[in-house]
């Protein structure tokens, strides 16, 4: 199928101009594609590389807004799959949109439901996109994925619902986040290369639809970003990449699968970054440990976001500078007797005032305090990186940097 550019679809869409959004690019690295930006948005601006932090159900799980703000976090993300679900976007809507229904701020992004379209449709969970290749399963909730849109069943009460591009702008419209996301379809790294391309060219069609029904309603208080889809194919990644260029969108987000391993996930996104439009912010969705950032950085990414801050502080872990794996388990004894705080420099309570033995007990006596403690502290340890990786940029030390938060 011909996915060159709508001329047709071009003519008629009006110039989409932001006024009320700003990316400019203020530094670049002369060694590599790293570069610092400035981002402008009606709830405040922001300077990249920066990391978006998972607000999945309009809430930062175990902190309160304030106490992520405090962390150093700029910008938070939720999720328009299980958003629509519960409370549902009208509720959100008539308390005001997310900003002020969860008391956040500052900027919130809003993804459009295409990796649920695959997480729920395949029945596992995210680790075969973001190269863990973890088989764990869980119930399917995805019925059909037609030229319309998906339709599937309430995880919460079995109900039918139906997400088309049309839908999720609206649902993402009443949501009231700033930057909205088209619909797409994410797909898994084991379908075939003749899947892989159907569906990119859907995904395409559908941000045609997505682009159309924005514009419909655009009153200045959002902007949207299309995603580059394409698996682990080379020309693929390069046309969808080119698709999104051809295109009025603010941003531009890397999404599906990245391959098997981390050379190939760092390949594929270096395969998209010449062919998208230059001047707009690049976002990469859903990926975001140390390394990912630091090469990711180099290759052009503005931002990232990632659940796992916050989720493997649940259970236990602890994100850390210069820690084998960047993290310490507090679960292990050895830390049973620890009268160390986890890292004082970062100038907030979860990090300065507990010590190690202490959140160590809380866990074993299944207190939740001991979670609360470490998504804050986990939060401000990646709000220090990308700060400290800024620096570094204008400075030319990234490789230096790297070394001393991931020691070889």
């Amino acid at each position: 199928m011909n996915t060159r550019p709508d001329m047709d679809f071009l003519s008629r869409s009006k110039s989409l101009s932001y006024p009320n959004f700003s990316f400019d690019i203020t530094h670049k690295d002369p060694s590599s594609r790293a570069r610092l930006g400035r981002m402008e948005t009606p709830h405040g601006g922001f300077d990249t590389p920066n990391f978006i932090f998972c607000g999945t159900k309009a809430s930062i799980k175990g902190l309160h807004p304030h106490q992520v703000k405090e962390a150093g976090a700029d910008f938070i993300l939720a999720n328009t799959y299980h958003l629509m679900i519960q409370p549902g976007a009208d509720i959100v809507e008539k308390m005001g949109g997310l900003h002020k229904f969860m008391n956040w701020q500052g900027p919130i992004l809003t993804d459009s439901g295409g990796f649920q379209i695959y997480s729920m449709g395949e029945g596992v969970n995210a680790d075969e996109i973001k190269c863990r290749n973890n088989k764990t399963t869980r119930k399917q909730s995805l019925t059909k994925i037609t030229e319309e849109g998906a339709a599937f069943r309430s995880y919460k009460d079995g109900s039918p619902l139906f997400l088309s591009p049309e839908s999720a702008m609206e649902i993402q419209r009443k949501l009231g986040a700033d930057f909205v996301v088209q619909l797409d379809e994410c797909t898994a790294m084991h379908v075939s290369e003749q899947y892989t391309e159907d569906s990119m060219h859907m995904s395409h069609r559908w941000g045609d639809r997505s682009l159309k029904a924005f514009e419909e309603k655009d009153n200045g208080a959002q902007a949207i970003y299309g995603v580059v889809q394409g698996g682990v194919f080379q020309n693929l990644r390069e046309e969808s990449s080119a698709y999104t260029a051809s295109r009025p969108f603010f941003g531009t987000a890397l999404g599906g699968t990245f391959g098997g391993n981390f050379d190939q996930f760092f390949e594929i996104v270096s395969w998209c970054m010449p062919h998208i439009e230059q001047n707009r912010p690049v976002h990469l969705l859903g990926i975001g440990t140390f390394r990912d950032v630091f090469e990711c950085v180099r290759l052009g990414i503005d931002t990232f976001d990632c659940v796992s801050p916050t989720r493997i502080a649940r259970h236990g872990w602890a994100l850390m500078k210069g820690a084998p794996s960047e993290r310490l388990n507090l679960l292990n004894s050895k830390y049973k007797n620890d009268q160390d705080p986890l890292c004082p420099e970062l100038g907030i309570a979860a990090s300065s005032q507990y010590s190690k033995g202490y959140i160590h007990h809380l866990f074993k006596a299944k207190e939740s305090l001991g979670g609360q403690i470490l998504a804050q502290h986990n939060i401000a340890v990646m709000s220090c990186l990308l700060k400290d990786i800024r620096s570094s940029i204008q400075e030319g030390t990234l490789d230096a940097l790297q070394k001393e938060w991931i020691p070889d």
